[in-house]
């Protein structure tokens, strides 16, 4: 989304503050803040937001555009509601907005795709910008542009010319409804050639649901570059949940701005040309002149504290009428859709990335151990031995110590998928395919290398299992809040190493640890335990005759999440089955 800055202050007041926030919401703490660095042009940035729109509710005359991608789905706010998105809907309709992209979220099911076209776009009043995406009208049954393929307008406090793009990753789990174009192809065509020509143009903006270190945007840089060399570039990212920069040359950078509305990214640009008059002059050949512009960036912690801070405003200054309207919208929402409704306590803390997998403080071994035990049976094949695979993408958030709310159940996993299973497969061949699916086989890495990509993978896990050098890695990445803290005048949080250097972040913290999680785990159910033979001699023939011996099945009953079918699929092949879908 694009913003002025006035209005950015009215939507950013009903996030995490003491009168416009939830009732819920947790009082923010003050810590040490690095400043804005304030420019000629500057943008407000989010990503991922995944319906958090409430706050984290249980953790502790320039030009000024506000940028972000939907992912709307994730939150009990979208989620909770029947049919999806009833309450979000008239939410987002209420902010002014000027540029729009989507989130792959959107489009896994076929109602979400018809929601954008026929809510989301026209709230969004001619904002919305969707280069790469085609949908079904379901009124016409006829294939149209979700959105508008790009956009130019002009500033209006100094007239900067700006063109921008929305793109999508190439998206390949969509429903049926809806077409992603891959990006190598969307730039060859007429007109994306036609629109990057353009000369009366001071800056290029391009937005997207994109890895800011992806084969898709180095296909749009260089498209651009071939054209216009001269000519700055601003990247905003998404899709890997981290606080990430990036220099492609001296004119072009991105950002990348977190996840679940954690962060609000900062970017600020100086030195650009208004209306194609140049503010600074850098003599070239021929006695032209071309901007040389000056990037900045902050990773701004959402709380009131770093807002106050940063305006120069109070709890009674800064919020705003119609952020206060807001405020009570969504909690109207939020009391109607009885979020807050208690199912029990966590007796303690259970980490996605903060406790190895294994660990009892990790979620994924809750899950292992405890949960997938308890829920998965089939009248049909009880007592049947079987091996469950679950992966961990599925699994989006932390349980926090303390009440387990309607709420947290969709920000935990807010996904519909279920099981299925092939039966009587050879143990020998099942006991095989965790290691497949979790990268550890060197001929089939780069396929599953995919599996971490596409799947809704958490994105430490993403991370750590790319190939490529470029991306950061898990230890590079601090979410925010933690129990440890290891300066005791810092309160732990997100601690970012990035192009520019480590001084992105705008709130001063102690660094936390995250470890690495597999693609996905395994359970097994139903198999014999161990037994002991029942001779009483004590002679070493006869204990080690006595020794416990392990009695595995034949066959196996394989059961798995069904988003995850056409890898298990893949890897069945690989071991030599011929199961189908």
């Amino acid at each position: 989304m694009i913003l002025r800055f006035s209005h950015g202050l009215a939507i950013l007041s009903f996030i995490a503050c003491t009168h416009s926030s939830q009732p819920s919401a947790p009082e923010p703490v003050s810590a040490p803040l690095r400043e804005l660095r304030w420019g000629q042009l500057n943008f407000l940035h989010t990503t991922d937001i995944h319906g958090w729109i409430a706050g984290h509710l249980q953790e502790t005359v320039k030009d000024v555009l506000y940028i972000a991608h939907i992912n709307q789905e994730g939150n009990g706010l979208y989620d909770g509601s029947t049919p999806k998105g009833k309450y979000l809907f008239d939410i987002f309709a209420e902010q002014h907005i000027d540029v729009v992209t989507i989130g792959n979220h959107e489009l896994y099911k076929k109602q979400s795709a018809q929601n954008e076209l026929l809510h989301t776009v026209p709230d969004s009043r001619g904002h919305y910008i969707a280069s790469n995406l085609d949908v079904l009208d379901p009124a016409s049954g006829e294939r149209v542009p979700l959105a508008p393929r790009f956009k130019k307008f002009t500033t209006k406090a100094q007239g900067i010319r700006i063109l921008a793009f929305g793109f999508l990753y190439d998206f390949a789990g969509n429903a049926n409804n809806s077409f992603v174009e891959a990006v190598e192809r969307t730039v060859q065509q007429k007109w994306f050639i036609e629109a990057i020509h353009d000369r009366e143009v001071d800056l290029f903006l391009v937005a997207g649901h994109v890895p800011l270190y992806s084969p898709e945007y180095d296909a749009i840089f260089k498209a651009i570059r071939e054209v216009q060399w001269d000519t700055p570039i601003q990247f905003f990212a998404g899709h890997l949940h981290i606080r990430d920069y990036r220099k492609y040359d001296s004119l072009a950078f991105g950002i990348e701005s977190g996840r679940y509305m954690e962060t609000v990214g900062f970017m600020s640009i100086t030195g650009l040309r208004s209306g194609g008059k140049p503010t600074t002059k850098d003599s070239v050949a021929g006695g032209t002149t071309r901007a040389t512009p000056k990037f900045s960036r902050r990773y701004i912690d959402n709380n009131l504290y770093s807002y106050h801070q940063h305006t120069g405003l109070n709890s009674s200054t800064f919020p705003t009428q119609h952020g206060l309207n807001v405020s009570a919208q969504i909690a109207q929402a939020r009391k109607a859709l009885d979020l807050d409704h208690t199912f029990g306590c966590a007796p303690q803390n259970y980490w996605t990335f903060r406790a190895p997998f294994g660990h009892e403080s990790s979620i994924f071994t809750l899950l292992q151990t405890k949960i997938i035990p308890s829920m998965i049976e089939d009248p049909k094949r009880k007592n049947i031995p079987s091996l469950v695979f679950v992966n961990c993408g599925g699994i989006r958030f932390d349980i926090f110590k303390g009440p387990f709310t309607k709420d947290n159940t969709y920000a935990v996993s807010p996904f519909t998928t279920g099981f299925r299973y092939i039966k009587d497969v050879p143990l020998s061949i099942a006991k095989k395919l965790k290691a497949i699916l979790n990268q550890e086989v060197p001929a089939l890495f780069n396929e599953f290398n995919d599996l971490a990509a596409r799947i809704p993978a958490s994105e430490a896990s993403f991370l750590a299992q790319n190939s490529k050098p470029s991306f950061r890695t898990p230890a590079d990445q601090i979410p925010l809040s933690s129990n440890d803290n290891d300066k005791e005048h810092l309160t732990p949080g997100y601690t970012t190493h990035d192009d520019a250097g480590t001084d992105g972040d705008d709130t001063i913290h102690s660094p936390i640890t995250l470890y690495d999680i597999p693609n996905i785990f395994e359970t097994r159910l139903n198999f014999p335990t161990s037994f002991s033979s029942s001779s009483s001699s004590s002679s070493p023939s006869s204990s080690s005759s006595s020794s416990k011996q392990i009695e595995e099945p034949a066959t196996v009953d394989i059961i798995y999440i069904d988003f995850i079918e056409w890898y298990m699929l893949l890897a069945l092949k690989f071991l030599g089955t011929d199961y189908e879908q």
